[in-house]
């Protein structure tokens, strides 16, 4: 019976109830930090602080969860992936809410950028485990249906965070936007886990260790009752000891095995040259989310952010991106390191022309084309795994993540430094153009067969699927 219902939620059946309650919980948690673009103008005019230190704010949200993605990822497969979910709602719903009460920027830094930003991770790190041990065949379709909870969300939060506003005032949306939040609790309550979490069963474990010493302790003899006390507390202390250095020498070989594979992996010029790219990208690219909004309005453009924000203009492009890109780098001819770099070229071309552009529809057109160019996050994975392989993937990915996060929380504040310094975005856009521009070619140069001794695409096998939960989510 428990192999005929394990089979029947493997693929489907309940797996899909996974899908939905794992595609709503990224729905809840990245819907206002991925239109933090619509908040930051309001910020803005509320506090009176320079556009540097507020673009803090909209950085930390984005990148915390990237950074500390390893974290994130150790805590659900410690705890499990429906705990997790229930903290992160708590994290995300506090988060928002203490952020309507914030005096000042810097308490916003730490309410929104950072509490939201750790609880966004966890739900991140949450789903995709849990949806991939759910599904095996189909774990792709699955992870790319939970992944554009995403984009759905802030598609529909920039629109909902801009009525919420006229119609509350920033304190009120807020408050609102976090009371639907903790709605995340409730999508925890379909995550029934198929694994007990390591925590759980190291805690099994001892308790069993420690139910076996009491059967098979001896009972102590009457005669020799406080001698054969002292020499079993001294035998006890013993082995402890002994266990206490096992341990250590445990934890000391496993940190130098993983400091070993990180040194091997950065040492392939593919790999350097693609986390070189990432960052230089995710550094130029990820401030129009931010600031495209205020943007429009310092130009005159439109005086309030409009029905349909510039920021769902390019939350709908991400998503089409992805799923249009997830298909062009299955076709066997196209190089996915190539098609990474091409859709840095596109976005640092409108980036540049976003400085020069005089209506509101262009910066229409161009919102969609950096929406478009940011979809590439979907090939981060796929190129990882052609460059190092599956075994490497965990480590591998974790240090691109680590080079994405580190340029998203630098970008935003950049560019507002920028413009406190010269009162104007388009030197600040300009940087931002030719840094991603310059990262495209770098990452082009760089894996060009005969400059790179391993070909990235065609000397490594074929990728085959795994069960490996922990690999898959680190994957998606």
């Amino acid at each position: 019976v428990s192999g005929i219902m394990t089979k029947w939620m493997l693929d489907g059946g309940w797996g899909w109830v996974i899908v939905v309650a794992s595609f709503m919980a990224q729905f809840l948690a990245y819907g206002s930090p991925q239109s933090v673009g619509v908040l930051y103008p309001e910020w803005l005019h509320a506090y009176q602080q320079g556009k540097g230190l507020t673009a803090w704010v909209g950085s930390l949200v984005a990148g915390v969860g990237l950074i500390a993605s390893p974290i994130c990822s150790a805590c659900v497969e410690n705890f499990g992936a429906r705990p997790v979910t229930v903290f992160s709602g708590v994290m995300v719903a506090g988060g928002l809410m203490l952020s309507a009460f914030a005096p000042n920027v810097e308490f916003l830094i730490f309410s929104y950028g950072i509490v939201v930003g750790l609880g966004c991770g966890l739900v991140f790190a949450a789903t995709l485990t849990i949806t991939c041990q759910y599904f095996d065949k189909r774990r792709g379709l699955a992870l790319g249906i939970v992944t554009t909870g995403t984009s759905v969300g802030a598609f529909t939060y920039a629109t909902a965070q801009n009525e919420l506003i006229v119609l509350y005032g920033l304190d009120g949306c807020l408050l609102i936007i976090g009371a639907l939040a903790l709605n995340l609790m409730a999508c925890a309550g379909f995550m029934r886990p198929l694994n007990m979490p390591g925590y759980y069963l190291k805690q099994k474990a001892a308790l069993e260790r420690t139910t076996e010493d009491q059967v098979f302790e001896k009972p102590p003899l009457g005669d020799l009752k406080i001698t054969a006390g002292s020499t079993t507390a001294k035998k006890g202390s013993f082995f402890s000891g002994l266990d206490i250095i096992k341990v250590a020498k445990e934890k000391q070989q496993a940190y130098t095995r993983y400091i070993n594979s990180i040194s091997e992996i950065l040492q392939d010029q593919a790999m350097v040259a693609f986390c070189i790219g990432v960052f230089m990208f995710s550094l130029g690219a990820f401030p129009p989310v931010l600031f495209i909004e205020d943007v429009a309005q310092s130009q005159g453009l439109i005086e309030e952010v409009s029905l349909i924000p510039l920021v769902s203009i390019g939350a709908i492009a991400t998503c089409v991106s992805k799923l249009g890109l997830g298909i062009l780098v299955d076709i066997r001819w196209i190089n996915s390191i190539y098609l990474y770099a091409f859709t840095m070229f596109a976005g640092g071309v409108a980036l540049l022309i976003i400085p020069i552009t005089n209506s509101y529809v262009g910066l229409q057109i161009l919102s969609a084309t950096v929406g478009f160019a940011n979809g590439n996050w979907s090939l981060t994975s796929y190129i990882t795994t052609k460059i190092v392989g599956l075994e490497k993937l965990t480590q591998a990915h974790g240090i691109v993540m680590f080079f994405g996060g580190f340029g998203i929380m630098l970008g935003p504040p950049v560019v507002g430094w920028f413009f406190d310094w010269t009162q104007s975005y388009d030197l600040a856009f300009y940087f931002s153009g030719i840094f991603v521009l310059l990262g495209a070619l770098l990452l082009t140069l760089l894996t060009i067969p005969c400059w790179n001794k391993k070909h990235p695409e065609n000397d490594r096998p074929e990728v085959h699927y795994t069960s490996n939960c922990d690999k898959v989510a680190s994957v998606a």
